[in-house]
């Protein structure tokens, strides 16, 4: 290998990183991004994250110049970077105009409604963990839980004076569960794929950290509930509040008909894209129908024909979202929210974050990163804690969800194998970490995407996704003490990877086809 390497670096190849090489523009960018939460809190990712990404990319860049690389393989790692990340950035502005034209139609407020009426206050966390686990099974989706679902419970913890934070929490451990577990979930279809076992070899061996996990997450979003009864609006208020949404708009059951349509199209497994843009549109639709007087204020034509002002004020939802002017704080914080802008921010914090990934990437850094590790492993145990290790740092670094599963999975394939571990070790690992943390790191796409359809700070909500906490914390304890490790058989078969198992990430990215 080394000779190889002497070789291609006297032909005029690209030399190798070093450690050292690797190290650099991870370590600063680490340190940039720390930096940029002290100095700026909990407006870190509007600006100064973007700048330390895209600061550490040019550091890279300029690494792999020193080893022989020409600017145009850097910017081809950068473009396949941001080519990864575009199916993300058309879901983000199709929530946006969702989001809109839901309040605008009216099936948000219905949620609010509704919910402030049937979910009783002290239960509302682990009601809203378990509503949204149970969705996600059988969607396979926890951007669409959390596009849907999550807005309208994140309404009604406002409505009921309770923690949108705390809330937030629950509505990822509950979607991240059912996504994990759901065998219509992108990532449950690839980390079994790069690591070499079949799909219900994999959910099966991966109940043991996460079923477990859900259970102690839901206890503690018990006891969430009980300790916040202080907090609680009181029923006059919350009595208030429905008024006031019924004032507003038109409430009725047949307003919740777009979430139900959504729900329908995911679990038919549509493309995301396309399934919440119409989404939105039927939105919009309703709104026509069912709340003209909204969409009228929201226009606020007097020079126009009625169709022309209804027409109007759809299209302002869309790309601006709506804005509440009832004269109560409390409903104009609740519905002025959404519209394609809304999600601008996020749009660049993610470019910014692939920029940076897609460079580390081709130049090898992360690679190299990852040989060293491998080299410091010396059990089982140890080999599971170390790919845990990686696809949390992948990403941390590379800002994709995608990315930390294949990559790991594909670096670690053969190790498992060698030291005589079942495969389903190391698809249960890439999902233990691969998956569960992309929400926890807000320059990540799954945790830009929660926190811009949510409206709560990444930051704000990590102490709260307990499910996603504990179900890494046991999966390093299980390696620890060496449970469930299911050793490979001596006539036991390996699923060999496609050439389109293997490029199916890029592609479903490419194609705006993936729905986290």
């Amino acid at each position: 290998m080394q000779q190889h390497s002497d070789k291609s670096a006297e032909a005029g190849g690209p030399r190798p990183p070093t450690l050292l090489d690797a190290l650099i523009p991870i370590v600063l960018v680490i340190a940039m991004l720390v930096l940029a939460v002290v100095l700026f809190g909990a407006d870190a990712s509007w600006g100064p994250n973007q700048i330390a990404l895209l600061s550490g990319a040019m550091i890279a860049g300029l690494i792999g110049l020193k080893n022989g690389y020409r600017w145009n393989d850097i910017e081809d790692g950068i473009n396949k970077g941001i080519q990864i990340s575009l199916g993300a950035v058309l879901i983000l502005l199709a929530v946006g105009a969702m989001i809109g034209t839901w309040i605008l139609g009216g099936t948000v407020p219905a949620m609010i409604y509704y919910g402030l009426d049937v979910i009783a206050p002290q239960y509302f966390y682990a009601s809203a963990c378990l509503l949204c686990a149970l969705v996600a099974l059988s969607v396979g989706s926890s951007w669409t839980v959390a596009g849907t679902i999550g807005i309208g419970l994140i309404g009604i913890a406002d409505g009921l004076g309770l923690s949108e934070a705390i809330t937030a929490g629950a509505v990822i451990s509950g979607a991240y569960f059912g996504d994990k577990l759901s065998p219509l979930s992108d990532t449950t279809n690839l980390a079994p794929a790069a690591a070499g076992t079949t799909l219900f070899a994999h959910i099966k061996h991966m109940l043991w950290t996460t079923v477990p996990s859900l259970v102690l997450a839901l206890a503690g979003f018990l006891w969430l509930g009980h300790d916040t009864a202080t907090s609680l609006q009181t029923p006059e208020q919350v009595a208030n509040l429905r008024a006031q949404l019924g004032e507003q708009f038109n409430i009725g059951l047949h307003l919740l008909i777009p979430l139900l349509v959504l729900l329908v199209m995911a679990v038919r497994q549509m493309p995301a894209f396309p399934t919440i843009f119409l989404g939105a549109v039927l939105g919009g639709v309703f709104a026509v129908i069912f709340q003209p007087q909204a969409v009228a204020g929201l226009a606020d034509a007097t020079d126009m024909s009625t169709a022309l002002v209804l027409l109007k004020g759809v299209w302002m939802s869309m790309f601006d979202g709506y804005v509440s002017h009832s004269g109560d704080a409390v409903i104009d914080s609740l519905l002025s929210k959404g519209g394609m802008s809304s999600m601008l921010n996020t749009v660049w914090l993610i470019l910014s974050a692939m920029t940076f990934g897609g460079v580390i990437e081709r130049l090898g850094l992360l690679e190299r990163l990852v040989q060293s590790l491998l080299g410091a492993t010396r059990n089982a145990g140890s080999l599971i804690i170390t790919t845990l290790c990686t696809c949390l740092a992948s990403n941390v670094v590379t800002g994709d969800q995608y990315i930390s599963v294949i990559l790991p999975g594909r670096m670690y394939r053969a190790e498992f194998r060698r030291r005589g571990l079942a495969p389903v070790n190391l698809s249960r690992a890439l999902e233990d970490s691969g998956t569960i943390t992309s929400p926890l790191i807000p320059w990540n796409s799954c945790g830009a995407y929660m926190a811009a359809t949510l409206g709560v700070a990444t930051l704000s909500y990590l102490p709260f996704a307990l499910f996603n906490l504990i179900n890494l914390a046991l999966a390093v304890i299980y390696a620890m003490v060496g449970f469930k490790l299911e050793r490979l058989e001596e006539d036991e078969g390996e699923m060999e990877p496609t050439p389109q198992s293997e490029s199916w990430v890029l592609d479903a990215s490419h194609e705006g086809g993936d729905i986290r």
